[in-house]
């Protein structure tokens, strides 16, 4: 059944950030799960009548082609990226007042500049397993089903602040010290990651 949108929900909106980790940190049920796990949250919200996916890479898939043509607009209805050229450009508007949850909500992010950070956990590393072109890199969790520290997850800032600020830091700031959320939170990741609708 259709839900009633969010109070203060963007008709357009094709963009999120995942509002919480499924609870498995990098196993995330593979490219799949990850998917099913942004069409539940964007159906709560009262936009499941898109298709969305995740914005992730595996082996064998990179996360640029998995996102549609765009444009792509955030809760609040404020544009993303026009196409994949632009959200992969000096251009691309996500930074910490517009990478919001489903809910409209930031996560816990950096505020101002470095050393400051916000009280409680830190939660600014979004899980990409993608390089700052779009395409995958060799940490993806095992392909978002590894949720021990054999693995690594290449995780990306969403308030483009902190370590390696730039352009694309959105994408791929460092590696994770594992694919745990034990292993994740030391560096400041809740095992969030992007969703974006296709059509």
């Amino acid at each position: 059944p259709r839900l009633p949108p969010l109070p203060g929900l963007a008709l357009d909106m094709s963009f999120f950030v995942t509002s919480a980790n499924p609870g498995k940190g990098g196993n995330l049920g593979g490219l799949e799960g990850a998917d099913r796990y942004c069409q539940d949250l964007a159906t709560k919200a009262g936009a499941g009548d898109k298709t969305w996916h995740a914005f992730l890479s595996t082996d064998k898939v990179n996360a640029k082609d998995r996102v549609g043509k765009g444009p792509w607009y955030n809760f609040e209805g404020k544009m993303i990226a026009k196409d994949v050229a632009d959200l992969l450009g000096e251009h691309n508007m996500i930074n910490g007042e517009t990478a919001v949850n489903e809910m409209g909500h930031a996560p816990n992010y950096l505020t101002g500049d470095p050393p400051q950070r916000p009280a409680g956990q830190l939660e600014h590393d979004m899980l990409t397993g993608t390089k700052d072109d779009g395409t995958a890199t060799d940490m993806t969790c095992n392909n978002w089903t590894e949720g021990g520290d054999d693995a690594k997850a290449t995780l990306g800032h969403a308030d483009r602040k902190g370590r390696n600020p730039g352009v694309n830091s959105w994408l791929d700031a460092h590696p994770s010290q594992g694919c745990s959320m034990e292993k994740l939170a030391p560096t400041g990741s809740a095992g969030l990651f992007y969703c974006f609708a296709v059509n």
